[in-house]
């Protein structure tokens, strides 16, 4: 199969820039791409390929990497063989096992770790391994590229169930075999969420014994915070002395910028900025004022404790909920809307006023509590909660790779109740926003920004031939005009032309190490 790609202009590759394309529009190539490989890049007017597409003078860049996605905790990879809502925005690969949970390895074969994200009862879990994960990925060839971490809390979990304590010396060494073994057939590091009820107190020598294994491997340690707002810059320290004395490459997730918060985020943001080019730390952002959370995450950290079923009985104690209450934050009732309620399906959709309003109360945390018990803290929010500004200063740090932080539904709202409500700016817009942000405000090059979300997360990942247009590189494509995509190729396949998707299923499940995918 051969494509040729016609009148473009060449961004994130250096055939492109020393050819002038540098954002400003000078100069036009072609690009000719033979099966998944790109073959060549000139002026080819006389080329003959199966397929044909002209440009017409927009942007081509590599393929978009979102550094971490929620399609595995959603469980929309196994019902969205397509990712649509991805491969419209000129994404072609992303990672998951992020916040410390991942599909794989299972000890037992059980998905308990994702619970506060998706129900698992509906996916067939034939695999325990890593290798035997991928394995049944390849199966079902999704349409978009996809690595994945050893998830944190997954292995734990299986390990001690629901305690909340210390790994044992052995359990630690069951642990250690369990991420090396998994490291080794492929997953590209190991990622905690720590900012979780079933993380937050892992003592910093279990985390450094973990890191030092993924160090060898020359894998990704991520990281979701012990503290997200008040407390961040204590967490991003921790997470800063873990990298400098392990020497792991390191990945700050949802390193967001709270209100309420913000003096506490700059100083943390300053200090990220300030460390030395030997220090392989990044974080990961988005263009959004809005977040995406499990309800429980809006309880006192002190509530957060002893699991779900514990968390719900304390909600209902007659002693503890004045005391939950009342140390409750403030809540923007206008700007909190339900998108996920398992059992409670008329909820969602419905922001929090209108909840209070079902229930016959103004007081925003009288109606949240009643919210949670209601669905037994299973469930999930969108709130608008951040700093806009921070934001934007974040992203133009040198330190910030993009992030949808989200699942794509688009084919999979068949299946996931009421998935409509998920949609939001994450899934659907998070790299053109980016794109439109940069050009909009002048924040940096347009190179810049396409290396951000191209060649510099194939560098953090280790992704050989990805993440650049070069001859031999992977044929990886996204072709935008003023921040609107025109068409996505992925390894040499058009996915998406013109906002359709092409029914086209080329992506492949990325293994670490040697640069090796599934044929």
């Amino acid at each position: 199969m051969t494509l040729l790609i016609k009148n473009v202009q060449i961004v994130g590759g250096a055939r492109g820039e020393r050819a002038g394309a540098d954002g400003s529009g000078r100069a036009t190539l072609d690009v000719f791409v033979s099966n998944d490989r790109i073959s060549a890049i000139g002026n080819f007017s006389d080329k003959k390929a199966d397929i044909v597409l002209d440009g017409q003078g927009a942007f081509l860049a590599p393929g978009f990497i979102d550094v971490s996605t929620e399609s595995d905790h959603y469980l929309t990879l196994f019902t969205d063989r397509s990712q649509e809502d991805f491969l419209r925005q000129g994404v072609t690969t992303m990672f998951g096992g992020m916040c410390g949970a991942s599909l794989a390895p299972l000890l037992y074969g059980s998905l308990e770790s994702i619970q506060k994200w998706g129900n698992p009862d509906g996916v067939n879990v034939n695999w325990h391994t890593m290798e035997e994960f991928l394995a049944s990925l390849d199966r079902r060839r999704p349409a978009i590229n996809f690595g994945t971490l050893v998830g944190h809390s997954t292995v734990r979990r299986a390990i001690v169930g629901e305690a909340l304590r210390d790994l044992t010396k052995n359990e630690l060494g069951v642990f250690a075999r369990t991420l090396e073994r998994a490291l080794a057939e492929g997953a590209f590091g190991l990622s905690t969420g720590l900012g979780f009820v079933h993380a937050r107190k892992t003592p910093y020598a279990e985390l450094r014994a973990l890191a030092e294994i993924v160090k060898k491997y020359r894998g990704v340690y991520a990281t979701r915070l012990r503290h997200g707002a008040q407390g961040i810059m204590q967490s991003v320290e921790e997470t800063i002395r873990l990298a400098r004395e392990t020497g792991v490459s390191t990945l700050i997730s949802h390193f967001v910028p709270v209100i309420g918060a913000e003096r506490e985020y700059e100083e943390a943001l300053a200090l990220i900025s300030d460390l030395p080019p030997d220090v392989d730390l990044h974080f990961d952002i988005y263009p959004s004022e809005r977040s995406l959370a499990p309800i429980y995450t809006f309880l006192p950290e002190w509530a957060q404790t002893g699991g779900i079923a514990v968390m719900a009985a304390n909600i209902r104690d007659e002693w503890l909920l004045p005391r939950i209450r009342k140390e409750m934050g403030d809540i923007d009732a206008d700007h909190f809307v339900v998108v996920q309620a398992p059992g409670n399906e008329v909820l969602v959709g419905k922001s929090l006023k209108e909840i209070g309003e079902i229930y016959e109360t103004g007081d925003s945390r009288d109606a949240l509590l009643r919210l949670m018990q209601a669905l037994g803290l299973r469930g999930t929010v969108r709130y608008k909660n951040l700093n806009a500004d921070l934001i934007a200063r974040a992203i133009a740090s040198p330190r910030s790779l993009i992030a949808s932080n989200a699942p794509s539904i688009a084919a999979g709202a068949r299946r996931l109740e009421h998935a409509e409500h998920l949609k939001s700016e994450h899934n659907t817009g998070t790299f053109t926003s980016f794109i439109r942000m940069v050009e909009g405000r002048n924040m940096m090059p347009l190179a810049k920004a396409v290396e951000k979300i191209a060649a510099a997360p194939a560098k953090k990942f280790g992704l050989a031939d990805r993440g650049r247009i070069e001859e031999g590189a992977f044929a990886d494509l996204v072709c935008f005009r003023d921040g609107e995509v025109k068409f996505t190729v992925v390894n040499g396949t058009v996915a998406e032309n013109e906002s359709a998707f092409q029914g086209a299923f080329a992506g492949r499940s990325l293994r670490h190490g040697s640069g090796k995918t599934t044929p």
